[in-house]
């Protein structure tokens, strides 16, 4: 299927995406609309698998949004609840982090040669104390996230901060990877 009509597709779909009820809304529904909507068939296999990628991913993508959403209006609503508990609680919270960053014997999960998280998920690399890089099963669909963590109650908590890359846009960034470094070199040139 060539670019453009994959991106006429993409586009089509999405838009009656976020004009539907997504408590009616089906995949056939969205599919069928869309394909009336184009004048093409999109039951045709390799359409009706693009759309349904489409749709996946639009999915994927509202659920982080409201995560996010819901996480900072929580946090909205404990400020203003409780302003000073809460700064309290941050404090204790960052000196139990210090506090287990200086223990040497903490050690992670790890079975066999891998290492795995409190919610079970494979971690493929720490990029900081509090950043990681992680693989997970989400409903059925392998995602790469990238996301910062915190402490309660001493286990490990993904926050809102972070993103999850379905296998698709994983490529999409390997892929380009070479041309990001160049940009950062040429950047850190002119910085210097």
């Amino acid at each position: 299927m060539e670019s453009a009509l994959k991106e006429k597709i993409e586009e089509t779909v999405i838009e009656i995406l976020r004009g539907s009820n997504m408590d009616e809304a089906t995949e056939f529904k969205i599919r069928k609309s869309a394909s009336e909507k184009l004048g093409i068939d999109l039951s045709v296999p390799e359409r009706k698998k693009f759309v349904r990628q489409v749709v996946e991913a639009f999915l994927l993508e509202q659920q982080a949004k409201e995560a996010a959403n819901a996480a900072v209006e929580e946090e909205e609503q404990q400020a203003d609840d409780e302003p000073e508990k809460e700064m309290e609680m941050k404090k204790e919270v960052e000196e139990e982090v210090e506090e287990e960053e200086e223990e040497e014997d903490v050690k992670p999960k790890i079975v066999g040669e891998k290492e795995f998280d409190d919610e079970g998920d494979l971690i493929i690399c720490r990029l900081s104390d509090k950043r990681r890089v992680t693989i997970q099963d989400f409903r059925g669909k392998t995602l790469v996230s990238i996301r910062e963590y915190y402490k309660v109650d001493g286990k490990d908590r993904p926050s809102a901060k972070g993103i999850s890359l379905t296998v698709e846009q994983w490529s999409a960034l390997k892929d380009n990877v070479s041309e990001i470094e160049k940009v950062i070199s040429k950047m850190q040139c002119r910085l210097e």
